[in-house]
């Protein structure tokens, strides 16, 4: 069995929990906010779903149609798109994976960039973290608030946790070239 997308696992695990159309998949998920964690447009969720049938892991169970709007097919998950579910994600828990993002570059390179256009720029990076903190920390009371239990929302704390380090992190290195304690070899401001 091929291991799952991201999309793939989110999608699965929307339709795990009932019986529904791929708008209303792709709303639910924009509601969780979803794309925050997966690459997410309807394109490419109407694609996973065509293939997810085509592979068996879906199947058809009805057709929907409410006034003008055109009809929509209904999907279910089948004991093989549990089986894949389980499989992906057991996968994806089990075992670290570089996934290449951007800062780990840039923060490797930033000695080609004066030191204080680095403090600046990471001055900016954090703030803008701690903004996305606060969203999620009020996402989180909100979650709290509505009852959700935190194994629902597992991925959220382990980005805000993820998020937290990166500041914290991040304060500490301006702070060293504020101080002069982390010399840098780059240019001159």
């Amino acid at each position: 069995m091929p291991q799952l997308t991201p999309l793939g696992v989110t999608a699965l695990a929307v339709l795990a929990e009932g019986d529904m159309h791929p708008y209303e998949m792709y709303q639910l998920m924009l509601a969780r906010k979803e794309d925050r964690v997966v690459r997410l447009s309807p394109g490419s969720l109407y694609r996973a779903v065509e293939r997810f049938a085509a592979d068996g892991l879906i199947a058809e169970v009805g057709v929907e149609r409410e006034g003008n709007r055109p009809e929509r097919t209904v999907y279910s998950i089948t004991p093989a798109g549990r089986a894949a579910l389980r499989e992906s994600i057991a996968e994806m828990l089990g075992r670290h994976v570089n996934e290449f993002p951007e800062f780990p570059v840039a923060i490797g390179e930033a000695h080609n960039l004066p030191a204080g256009e680095v403090v600046r720029l990471l001055g900016e990076r954090v703030a803008s973290i701690r903004e996305t903190i606060g969203f999620i920390d009020a996402s989180l009371a909100g979650i709290a608030a509505r009852g959700v239990a935190t194994a629902h929302v597992l991925n959220v704390h382990y980005t805000r946790a993820l998020l937290a380090a990166e500041a914290d992190w991040l304060d500490s290195t301006i702070s060293q070239l504020g101080t002069g304690e982390l010399a840098w070899p780059g240019p001159s401001n």
